[in-house]
């Protein structure tokens, strides 16, 4: 028993740092890849070599950045069937149809274009090369939009239903699963903030030129698209975390309630926007903070968008609520192990070829009779339940998602005033070291920020479902392969050390690119009259 919790734990840890280093490069793949087609969508217009040899030198920006995390993203996907294959096995037919949509419409878009992007320069038209380059960008964004969709099914499980013949999930409804309010509002909150990042990153480097007298009009420029760029996404983003909130509030009540830190359910309950956490032996399940400061009735306006809506708490979810018809969750443990018994029980009926008892077992699983379908209501939905070592598994950890959500949003705010500011100056003719040195200091510190208020959104979404694989159905202990810990643990080290040895390399790579800045004019046609004369 003590190994299995072992590999349990080693195979979340080594999941969570694929994860987390994949996360690093996706954003900015997503975002930079768009700015760039805007820009070449400029040279196409204009004609204007100033716009040509601006968008290739973001572009060999993004390359760098998207072969590296073409690389962490693979081995996540390898990971489900060699650390993962209970879950596999439960879902899928369900996780595995979004994936293999993504690699055959998105991966294979990007992949086929990015060539043409990189290397067809003067080696095709002007328009085609341009199509490329958006067809790139639409097909990493594509990429993003299946993977994403997969998670949100992850986070609240539609469009299927368990055939007990088979002892798996099936998918019943393609578009219920693609178009489920958390897969649209994970797709739109994820892009628009990587987005966002993007924006940061291209201002951030902007300055880093015009701080230095360097490539001033490149920089000027680039900063003044990120500027309007980042505006528009940062509003998008605040818009669609809003609703994001909303779907949680809905399908993860206990994930709200920890981000909250709200351990006592109210109607009109207050946003607590920062406190001072007591230690664990001094809450006893009731207040978490020491002093905090709090909007009243916010928390409830933004779940609900009703002041007096009531807001449940961790204590409530946990023990119970009966004049909120909420189950406790030892209650719903105990009709999760039911489920587990009627399946063991069909087990070993088909062994002894009993066949009444396997035709009363598979009646409860059938959706289409009343008995089957109160079973399967009443019952099934808490199937996961019953795998749960004791209730307190049911809650995630409070003080990590209270601040990585904070931080999330705190920093989300200053960007959206950064950008502001950036465009305003921008309207003025004021992007200039004498009028805005503070400005563009703030603008290269803000990369780090973004990155760190990246992962932390991405902290909230998986930390904040924890114990859960699949919301409900399926719990992190019973998804996980038969496998020696010994085994994962060699793994996650050697997975360490070879993301950090990228992560590394990635930076070293980009901070000397940024250094050479793009090609001078007289490279540029150099490169040109090279490419035209091999087309030749």
């Amino acid at each position: 028993m003590n190994d299995f919790l072992q590999t349990v734990d080693w195979s979340r840890a080594q999941f969570a740092l694929t994860a987390a280093y994949h996360w690093f490069f996706v954003p900015l793949t997503l975002g930079l890849g768009v700015m760039c087609a805007i820009m070449e969508t400029l040279y196409v217009r204009t004609g204007s070599d100033f716009w040509k040899r601006t968008v290739r030198f973001w572009m060999r920006l993004f390359g760098i950045n998207f072969a590296v995390g073409v690389a962490t993203g693979l081995i996540l996907e390898f990971e489900f069937g060699t650390n993962w294959s209970n879950y596999s096995h439960f879902v899928g037919d369900i996780f595995g149809a979004p994936l293999a949509v993504e690699g055959i419409m998105a991966f294979f878009l990007e992949s086929t274009f990015v060539a043409v992007m990189f290397f067809g320069w003067d080696k095709v038209s002007k328009r085609f090369h341009l199509a490329a380059t958006w067809l790139t960008a639409i097909g990493a964004n594509l990429s993003a939009l299946w993977i994403l969709v997969a998670n949100a099914w992850m986070q609240h499980p539609v469009g299927c239903t368990f055939n007990v013949h088979t002892m798996r999930n099936e998918m019943t409804s393609f578009s219920e699963v693609l178009f489920s309010p958390a897969a649209m509002t994970k797709f739109f909150h994820t892009v628009t903030s990587a987005f966002v990042l993007a924006a940061v990153f291209v201002a951030g480097v902007s300055a880093w030129y015009l701080l230095r007298s360097r490539e001033r009009r490149m920089a000027r420029s680039s900063m003044t698209i990120a500027a309007v760029f980042g505006l528009v996404s940062s509003v998008a983003a605040a818009f669609t975390g809003d609703l994001s909130g909303g779907v949680m509030a809905r399908t993860q009540p206990m994930k709200l309630a920890a981000v909250e830190a709200l351990y006592d359910g109210s109607e009109g309950a207050p946003l607590v926007v920062a406190g001072i956490f007591k230690p664990e032996s001094e809450r006893d399940g009731g207040e978490a903070f020491r002093f905090k400061i709090e909007i009243p009735k916010m928390l409830s306006v933004m779940s609900f968008h009703d002041a007096d809506a009531y807001v449940a708490g961790i204590n409530d979810l946990l023990h119970g609520n009966p004049g909120r018809d909420m189950l406790s969750v030892e209650q719903k443990m105990e009709r999760g192990r039911v489920v587990i018994e009627q399946l063991a029980r069909l087990r070993e009926a088909k062994k002894c070829y009993d066949a009444d008892t396997v035709s009363q077992v598979e009646a409860l699983f059938d959706p289409s009779t009343p008995e089957g379908a109160e079973f399967l209501r009443e019952y099934f939905a808490y199937f996961g339940y019953g795998y749960l070592r004791a209730p307190e598994q049911a809650v995630p950890p409070v003080p990590l998602l209270f601040w990585s959500f904070r931080v999330m949003v705190g920093a989300g705010c200053l960007f959206l005033l950064l950008f502001a500011l950036l465009c305003w100056q921008a309207y003025r003719n004021r992007l200039y070291v004498r009028n805005s040195r503070w400005l563009f200091h703030a603008c290269i510190w803000s990369i780090p920020l973004a990155y760190i208020s990246s992962q932390a959104g991405w902290i909230v979404a998986e930390v904040g479902r924890q114990p859960w694989v699949i919301q409900d159905l399926m719990p992190v202990d019973a998804a996980i392969s038969q496998l020696p810990s010994a085994s994962v643990k060699t793994t996650f080290f050697i997975f360490l050390l070879l993301f950090t040895a990228l992560f590394i390399a990635e930076i070293r790579i980009m901070l000397r690119q940024i250094a050479i800045g793009p090609e001078s004019p007289g490279e540029l046609r150099r490169n040109t009259k090279a490419a035209k004369k091999q087309k030749r």
